[in-house]
């Protein structure tokens, strides 16, 4: 039998425990205060009207990420798609 240590990654780890803490994206998204870009912003979406919109924490994720990198729109969203340090973050 298998004995499962306490490191041990399972199904239902978070994308947290996967990552490298060390890692400069990982170390940014937690020094950034993510409240205050949805303070910012929350007031200019409307919950009762349209196609619900993307979390306000995404898209400035992305767009930090973008101007960081100096990548297009498109390059940003595929990059997001395949690195799980650009989700994290």
């Amino acid at each position: 039998m298998l004995k499962r240590t306490s490191n041990q990654l399972s199904l239902f780890s978070s994308l947290e425990d996967m990552l490298n803490h060390n890692h400069p994206l990982y170390k940014l998204g937690n020094k950034i205060n993510w409240r205050r870009f949805e303070d910012s912003f929350s007031h200019l979406y409307c919950s009762t009207n349209g196609r619900p919109a993307h979390p306000i924490r995404l898209i400035c994720g992305l767009l930090i990420l973008k101007h960081l990198r100096n990548v297009s729109d498109e390059s940003v969203v595929l990059q997001w798609s395949e690195n799980a340090y650009y989700q994290y973050f």
